[in-house]
């Protein structure tokens, strides 16, 4: 702190501040320079994006479809419709008869599955609407599990399934079912996909080695204790492997919060078999079934639960999977539980496009007939299931049309217990549909699996069958749309010369600088506003780089395109009606002649097309568009380097370096401003120390005089 003016009287502070004023008026200059440059960068940056954009739009130019819009007619569109895109050529079809129209496989089951259809509730789980305890082949024993994995590396043939379960980590094993109509075992409740592709499950012996299997494309070896699936061939890394299967059992474990009777198992509908798959453990306390049953408070069938020495210790209820002991639980006692709950199994497969695909469904019993549903038309295999709650009846849908069945059989595969004895598609079920299209094409008779198709560009689709007659569908070239993309592109560069010639010419107004810090105190926001106005205007006039950039492309359109492939009537702008403006101060704009190039282009599209995408070695051999990007590209590297973009550094465009030159030489300022100060400071500290000596001098005088 420092206080001037007691010895001389004198207002040291506003002396010192007022002296400083004149001596900050260099700093001041250097900042509203710096200020000004970082606004032209900017300025420059914005035109940039301008031209970025410029850029774009002659990308989307050079696209085929801009110059090839093509529309189709059909004589006939009850019968066949027609449209074509940019790859079509403008020529004519005749389709004179269509035999059949292709259509999708279906089967509809043999039978209603309930016998009082109106009566069913489909939300129900399975297991009460096909709980028949004199049919064992309704419900099979087990866990199921899936797993989605994808290939962390290259060179690898081998996956790993994780059969550990729950916080113990005990391992469970796939379940393995042997197909009897086969000598290999196939582990039929597994389902394996990678990609469309899906693959057979093949059991492995323990006592044989990989290398023992000779393996088909189609074919994994599995491990069932292990978990472990060998491909014949190495898959490649980020390969996704899709896997459902079944364990031999469910393994929940827990820990209680909270004192209590009552565990809570993940699953319902828990298997009720003779297998001694159930086991409880509490805190090492072992339990198990007895076989002895009663009936609950609610009227529900319940199992008794014994301990090692045949002490009653509960019960369980298997439909809800709920386990109730005598006495209570500890909180934080560990729990563990070893079982199996029921479900059902079968295949949906279809021959597709893309091969056969056949899906393995294991759906628990405590699902509902609407989920086990979904879960069949949620699958990717071609095949879409639907139940008709009025008859009571279901249909397996191919989700293509068409024959894909190369042996001519049947397109819809269902197989398994639960398909054929509960949903009732047996071997009897008669398929209908899977056929293709049969049509005769100029002249030529010929299929093909959909009504949809493509030939040379042109999609057809067939509405109807029909003999005896002729639908021609001719395509030609579409005139409005090419103009349209022609007027667009015009449109968008008179934009930009127009944005970019409003820079050039925007008046320069000297007088009106940067605004400094103290000069804004003293202004309005309006009065700020206008007079920042005025400071930003005319950064860019008569920018060389800019205007050089503008006679470039000025150039471009002017100068003929020089190729053989286009006739000379067709070698320039404005031979097809585009020209430039009278007006010599819109720099160049464009204007189009609306009936010459329509003219032009119904004449001649393949030459307009040239004219603007033709490639070349040389630069007269270039189509316009060629032309204005190479130029557009060359000023946008040139604006780049001199005033860089939002991801360069300083040190990497010329005014970035010169903006770092400023802050350097304002800092080197600002550090000689503060020692001036402490000059001045010294200075007036000085005079009021001899002031000071000069009064004790006089009053010592006086002193003397005075006595």
């Amino acid at each position: 702190m420092r206080i001037g003016g007691l010895a001389s009287g004198m207002d040291i502070d506003k002396m010192v501040s007022d002296l400083m004023k004149a001596e900050r008026m260099p700093l001041q200059k250097m900042e509203q320079d710096k200020t000004w440059m970082t606004w032209q960068r900017d300025a420059y940056r914005d035109v940039n994006k301008q031209f970025m954009e410029f850029r774009s739009q002659l990308t989307d130019m050079k696209m085929s479809t801009t110059f090839r819009a093509r529309t189709s007619s059909s004589t006939n569109e009850d019968f066949v419709t027609a449209s074509a895109s940019s790859a079509a050529s403008q020529s004519s079809y005749n389709i004179s008869e269509v035999e059949q129209l292709a259509s999708a496989a279906t089967k509809v089951n043999g039978s209603k599955i309930f016998s009082d259809p109106s009566s069913v509730d489909t939300s129900k789980s399975l297991k009460e609407l096909f709980d028949d305890p004199s049919d064992s082949s309704i419900w099979n024993q087990g866990s199921i599990k899936s797993e989605s994995i994808s290939m962390e590396s290259d060179n690898n043939n081998q996956i790993y399934l994780n059969l550990q379960e729950g916080i113990s980590e005990e391992s469970v094993s796939i379940k393995n079912t042997k197909n009897a109509n086969d000598e290999t075992d196939i582990v039929e409740d597994m389902s394996i996909r990678v990609g469309n592709d899906y693959y057979t499950a093949i059991y492995k012996d323990p006592s044989k080695t990989v290398d023992d299997y000779d393996l088909a494309n189609n074919q994994v070896l599995v491990d069932t204790d292990t978990g472990v699936l060998t491909f014949n061939k190495s898959l490649d890394k980020g390969t996704q492997v899709d896997v459902k299967y079944v364990t031999d059992r469910q393994i929940d474990t827990m820990t209680t919060s909270e004192k209590g009777t009552t565990i809570k198992l993940s699953n319902q509908q828990i298997a009720k078999n003779d297998s001694n798959k159930f086991t409880l453990k509490i805190d090492g306390d072992t339990y198990k079934l007895s076989g002895a049953k009663e009936v609950s408070d609610t009227g529900e069938p319940t199992e008794i639960i014994k301990k090692s020495n045949d002490e009653v210790a509960g019960t369980i209820n298997f439909d809800e999977g709920t386990i109730t002991m005598d006495d209570s639980i500890e909180a934080g006692s560990k729990v563990k539980v070893e079982y199996q709950y029921d479900y059902a199994n079968f295949n949906i497969g279809a021959h597709t496009e893309e091969g056969f695909k056949d899906e393995t469904f294991n759906i628990k019993a405590s699902q509902s007939f609407d989920s086990m549903v979904s879960e069949v038309n949620r699958a990717d295999n071609g095949v879409n299931m639907f139940y008709d709650e009025m008859s009571g009846k279901m249909s397996l849908t191919r989700t293509e049309t068409g024959s894909f069945n190369d042996s001519n059989g049947d397109e819809i595969e269902a197989k398994g217990d639960f398909a054929v004895n509960q949903l009732f598609f047996n071997d009897a079920v008669q398929e209908t549909g899977g056929q293709n299209a049969k049509f005769t094409l100029n002249g030529l008779k010929t299929e093909r699996t959909s009504n949809s198709f493509e030939v040379s560009g042109v999609t057809f689709n067939l509405k109807q069958e029909f003999s005896n007659g002729n639908v021609k569908v001719n395509i030609s070239n579409d005139t409005e749309a090419v103009f349209e993309n022609i007027k667009g592109f015009v449109e968008k560069y008179n934009e930009l010369i127009g944005n970019v010639q409003d820079r050039l010419q925007e008046e320069r107004y000297r007088d009106y600088k940067p605004l400094t810090d103290k000069q804004r105190e003293s202004m309005s926001e309006r009065e700020q506003e206008l007079w920042e106005e005025k400071s930003k205007s005319g950064m860019l006039r008569r920018d060389p780089m800019l205007s050089g950039a503008l006679n470039d492309m000025r150039l471009d359109f002017y100068t003929q395109v020089e190729n053989s492939g286009i006739p000379s009537a067709y070698n320039q702008l404005s031979s097809i009606g585009i020209t430039t403006t009278s007006n010599y101060r819109e720099g160049g704009k464009l204007k189009i002649d609306e009936a010459k190039l329509k003219s032009a282009i119904q004449d001649n599209p393949e030459a307009v097309e040239e004219l603007f995408t033709s490639e070349g070695a040389s630069y007269n051999e270039k189509g316009i568009l060629q032309r204005m990007t190479d130029s557009v590209n060359q000023v946008m590297d040139q604006i780049t380097e001199k005033a860089g973009n939002s991801f360069t550094t300083k040190k990497q465009y010329t005014m970035g370096e010169r903006l770092d030159d400023m802050n350097e030489r304002i800092t080197s300022f600002e550090d000689r401003l503060v020692r001036v100060e402490d000059r001045y400071w010294r200075q007036f500290t000085q005079m009021e120390k001899a002031i000071q000596r000069m009064n004790s001098q006089s009053n010592y005088l006086m002193q003397q005089f005075g006595g």
